[in-house]
This record gives C-alpha cells, sequence and structure tokens, in this order.
C-alpha cells in the first residue's frame, strides 16, 4: 500500500475507528466527543479542529470511497466525526447536552431530513461529508434552542 493510500483510510477511518464492528458511525460519533472533551476549555480548539477535519474529509473521502470499491462505505467516519463536533459547536461542556446532542445527531443522520437526502445520493466526498454536515447544524440548531431555554427557564 502506498503512502498516500495509507493516509486516506487512516484519515477517513479516523485512525480506524471505523473498522469496529456493528455500528461504525456510532463509534465515530462517539470518538469525536472523546475530541470535544480533550478541547472543550477552547472555542478556537474547537473551531480549528471541527475545520481541519472538515477540510480532511472533503480532501480523503471521495479517493477513500474509491479504495474501497463501494458508494460511502460505513467504515469512513470522518464525516460522522466532522458533524458531531458542528453539532456541539458554540455549546458549552455539560455532560447533559453532549448526551443529549449525541442522541440527536444520530437519529438525524439515520432519519437524513432534508436537504441531507438528497446529497447524500451525490458521488464523492460531497455525499458521504454533506448528510452529516447537515444532520451537524441541525443538532447544533436544535441544542441552541434547548440551551438557550433551560437558561431563560432557569432565571
Amino acid at each position: 500500500m502506498n503512502i498516500l493510500n495509507f493516509f486516506t483510510k487512516a484519515l477517513s477511518t479516523f485512525f480506524y475507528v471505523g473498522y469496529l464492528p456493528l455500528v461504525p458511525g456510532t463509534f465515530g460519533s462517539f470518538a469525536a466527543i472523546l475530541l470535544f472533551y480533550l478541547i472543550k476549555s477552547s472555542i478556537a480548539l474547537h473551531i480549528f479542529f471541527t475545520a481541519l477535519i472538515l477540510i480532511l474529509g472533503f480532501l480523503v473521502t471521495g479517493r477513500a470511497e474509491k479504495l474501497f470499491n463501494r458508494k460511502d462505505p460505513s467504515c469512513i467516519v470522518i464525516d460522522e466525526v466532522a458533524g458531531m463536533l458542528l453539532g456541539l459547536l458554540f455549546i458549552p461542556y455539560d455532560i447533559k447536552l453532549v448526551i443529549i446532542a449525541f442522541m440527536i445527531f444520530r437519529i438525524l443522520d439515520t432519519l437524513k431530513p432534508y436537504p441531507a437526502d438528497c446529497l447524500q445520493k451525490l458521488r464523492g466526498s460531497l455525499g458521504i461529508m454533506s448528510d452529516d454536515i447537515i444532520a451537524g447544524l441541525y443538532t447544533n440548531i436544535i441544542l441552541q434552542v434547548v440551551w438557550r431555554a433551560a437558561i431563560l427557564k432557569a432565571s
């Protein structure tokens, strides 16, 4: 295996998390939560890692799809990592919010609400990344509303 293929597989599977059995997308989402925990004290780091993973995801997932010779193979989980990090962006670290974010993201990633359902049909990086980006953005919007409603209720 050449070095480019090695890095493509390593990054697209988020350092081989995508090879875990049964529900690799769930494991990818959980890996994002672990990363979020490590960077939770710095919004700048959260933005940096979210942008980095989004960029890397777009760079490697189309090539990975060709390497694995399947449309959006389940072992590619960098898209779930990116989506989950988007879902947690600008949300304070609170274990309840993180658990809610995880559940909402997994549900939305499974249901593929519009326009995720349409975008997922595209081939290559755009098709792989877009449905998780949409799920992450929707998750973030829901969390922002829940969080702000809880703040208003508490005051």
